[in-house]
C-alpha cells in the first residue's frame, strides 16, 4: 500500500493507508514547479531500482503553482491501482505550503523517512536514475560512509553547460574545497548523494540555501566519502532555481561552515584564536584597501608628468604590479609576521601571492560577468564579487603562501 504525507501545518503528519512493511531506501526528491519531469522521474526510478532494495520515494513539493504535487498524487493512486503485488516501490508526498528553503525541505523529507538509508536527488533529470543502482551498491557495502555522485572525478562528464555555468559552478565548487579544507573530495557541492540516516543523528543543520552535503561534510568531518562518476544534463523542462539569493546564501554559508570548522578544531585556546584569526583577517583587508591607495597614486604620478609622462596603460600596469608588491611586503611583515627574507623563500612567497591575487582578479571579473547575465544588477554582482574575491585572496594566501592552518 502506498502512503500520502500531507504536513499542512509543517511538523504534523497524517498518514493514509494500512501499515507496510518499513523499506531500507528512502529517495527524497524536493519540488517546485517540476510537473514536466516529476512523473517521468518517478518512472524512470522505478525501472533503474528494480529489486535491489526495498524503497520508498518522498518527494517534498513547496506548493508548486504548476501542480507538482497533485500529479504526483494522482500519480499515487493511478500506482496504488495498478501496481502488482511484487513492487517494492512505495511512494509518498509531503506538501509543504509555500516556496521555502531547499536544505529544510530535505531534511523535512529525511524526519519523515522511513528507511535506513537516504538518497537525496533533484527532480530535473540532472541527477540520472541509472545512477541510483550504483549508488545503492557502493552505499550497502561501506557502512559509516557518504556516496557522492561526483561531477568533477574520472570518468564524469557534464552535458548542456554553458561556458558561464562551468565557471561559476567551478568557482564555487573550489572555493568550498579550498576555505573548507575538503582534502581529497572533488565535488562537495554534488546534489545527489546517499548515506546512512544514523550518521547525521547529531547534527545540527543551521545554513540556508542548496547545499546540504557541504554542511553535512563539515559537520561529520570522520565520515568516509566515497566518489562514483556519473553523467550530468542540465535540466531540458523547468526553470533553474539559480538566482543572487542563493548566490548570497551561499556566501553566508559557505562563512558560517569556515567558522564553524574553525571552532570545532580550536582547543582550550579558542577565544585567543579566534581573536588573532580576526586580527589577522581584518589586517589583511586593511592592507588590501592600502593597496587600492598605491595603485591609485603610483598611476597618477607616472602618467601626469610629476614622476614621469607615461601612457596611461603603462602608468596603470605599472601602478598594480606595485600595489600587488605593497600589498605583499606589508601583509608578510605585519598581517603573517614573516620574517624570513632568504631570496629563495622570498621570491617563491612573492609569485605564489602574484598568483592568487591574479586569481582573485579572476574570480572578481568572472563573477562580476556571470551575475549582471543573468540580470543581476551590477551593483550587487560587484558587491558579491568583491567579498568572494577578497575571502578567496585571504584564505588562499593564509594557506598557501603563508603555510598557516586555515582554521587557526
Amino acid at each position: 500500500m502506498i502512503n500520502t504525507i500531507n504536513v499542512l501545518p509543517p511538523n504534523s503528519v497524517r498518514l493514509f493507508g494500512p501499515k507496510t512493511a518499513i523499506p531500507h531506501l528512502s529517495i527524497i526528491i524536493p519540488t517546485y514547479n517540476e510537473a514536466g519531469n516529476i512523473i517521468k522521474l518517478l518512472e524512470s526510478i522505478k525501472t533503474n531500482i528494480g529489486n535491489l532494495a526495498l524503497t520508498e520515494i518522498i518527494v517534498v513539493d513547496d506548493n508548486s503553482p504548476d501542480g507538482t504535487g497533485n500529479l504526483v498524487d494522482d500519480y499515487i493512486k493511478k500506482f496504488n491501482n495498478s501496481r502488482s503485488k511484487g513492487n517494492i516501490i512505495q511512494i509518498r508526498t509531503i506538501h509543504r505550503k509555500q516556496k521555502e528553503d531547499l536544505i529544510q525541505a530535505i531534511l523535512q523529507g529525511i524526519e519523515c523517512s522511513l528507511g535506513e538509508q537516504i538518497l537525496i536527488m533533484d527532480a530535473d533529470f540532472s541527477h540520472p536514475p541509472e545512477t541510483i543502482p550504483k549508488i545503492i551498491e557502493n552505499l550497502q557495502k561501506n557502512d559509516k560512509c557518504v556516496i557522492v555522485a561526483s561531477r568533477y572525478i574520472k570518468g564524469s562528464v557534464i552535458k548542456g553547460w554553458t561556458l558561464k555555468r562551468r565557471i561559476l559552478s567551478l568557482g564555487a565548487n573550489s572555493l568550498a574545497r579550498v576555505s573548507l579544507d575538503m582534502g581529497n573530495i572533488k565535488d562537495p557541492m554534488s546534489g545527489f548523494f546517499a548515506f546512512h540516516k544514523k550518521s547525521i543523528e547529531n547534527i545540527n543543520f543551521d545554513t540556508k540555501g542548496y547545499k546540504i552535503l557541504l554542511e553535512l561534510l563539515v559537520k561529520c568531518k570522520k565520515i568516509k566519502v566515497i566518489e562514483i562518476p556519473y553523467v550530468f544534463t542540465d535540466r531540458i523542462t523547468g526553470q533553474s532555481k539559480m538566482d543572487y539569493i542563493t548566490t548570497i546564501n551561499y556566501v553566508q554559508s559557505l562563512w558560517k561552515l569556515y567558522r564553524y570548522g574553525k571552532k570545532a578544531n580550536l582547543n582550550s585556546l579558542d577565544e585567543k584564536n579566534s581573536i588573532k584569526f580576526l586580527s589577522k583577517a581584518g589586517r589583511f583587508f586593511t592592507v588590501g584597501a592600502s593597496g587600492l591607495l598605491v595603485n591609485y597614486l603610483v598611476s597618477i604620478l607616472l602618467s601626469s608628468g610629476l614622476l614621469a609622462k607615461l601612457w596611461y596603460m603603462e602608468s596603470t600596469l605599472i601602478g598594480i604590479v606595485a600595489s600587488i608588491t605593497s600589498n605583499f611586503v606589508l601583509n608578510k611583515l605585519w598581517t603573517f609576521g614573516d620574517r624570513d627574507f632568504s631570496p629563495k623563500h622570498l621570491v617563491k612567497q612573492y609569485l605564489l601571492f602574484l598568483i592568487i591575487c591574479s586569481f582573485g582578479a579572476s574570480i572578481q571579473l568572472g563573477f562580476v560577468y556571470i551575475l549582471v547575465e543573468s540580470n543581476i544588477p551590477y551593483e550587487i554582482a560587484l558587491l558579491l564579487a568583491v567579498v568572494v574575491a577578497s575571502v578567496s585572496n585571504f584564505i588562499l594566501n593564509k594557506k598557501i603562501t603563508f603555510r598557516e592552518n586555515i582554521w587557526g
